[in-house]
């Protein structure tokens, strides 16, 4: 097996350029394999955790939103970044009970980094079953339409380009194996 340890960069100094609500966007000088230095800009984030209701008929729930920065209409997991204190687990409590009024057990299925070229976000992935309602509670911002539909179909819309938001791909394609494994 090859040292691939070679390849790590180190950081030689780091600039916050902008600190918001939810994104911190800095500016590092990082020391290259070869010695040189080189400006690596990227976004810290704080995390979040994805959840893949599943019933025991093998439909789950997506949320229909509209997501400003590309302007389209979504189809999405119930999903939220971690805030202080929240374990990647609570966070996915929180963000079912929220989005989509829903409480069950929780499986975890893995975690995945969604933009490694510009953000250190890791993204949870959870399954949820035994489910149950609960009050839902969305952000006053947040507008969201909950629907159900056979979790077989929504990884064929996967396949199909139909359902495009990564996270949402990435957690059906997961869960859907974890689901006809067990």
């Amino acid at each position: 097996m090859p040292n691939f340890e070679r390849l790590t960069e180190h950081t030689i100094s780091t600039e916050n350029v902008y600190d918001g609500a939810l994104l911190r966007v800095n500016r590092d000088m990082a020391r290259l394999p070869d010695g040189r230095a080189s400006v690596r800009e990227w976004i810290a984030h704080p995390g979040a955790s994805a959840v893949v209701p599943v019933w025991p008929d093998g439909t789950t729930l997506l949320l229909a939103q509209y997501r400003y920065p590309p302007k389209r209409l979504f189809h999405e997991v119930p999903a939220g970044k971690l805030d202080p204190g929240d374990s990647p687990e609570s966070c996915a409590r929180r963000e079912l009970a929220e989005e989509a009024g829903l409480a069950g057990d929780l499986h975890y299925i893995g975690y995945f980094y969604p933009g490694i070229g510009y953000s250190d976000e890791v993204i949870h992935i959870w399954a949820a079953t035994n489910l149950h309602e609960v009050p839902a509670g969305t952000d006053e911002d947040e507008f969201v339409e909950p629907y159900r539909l056979p979790l077989a179909e929504a990884v064929a819309r996967v396949h199909a380009g139909d359902i495009v938001d990564g996270k949402t791909a990435i957690c059906l394609l997961r869960v859907w194996e974890w689901w006809n494994r067990r």
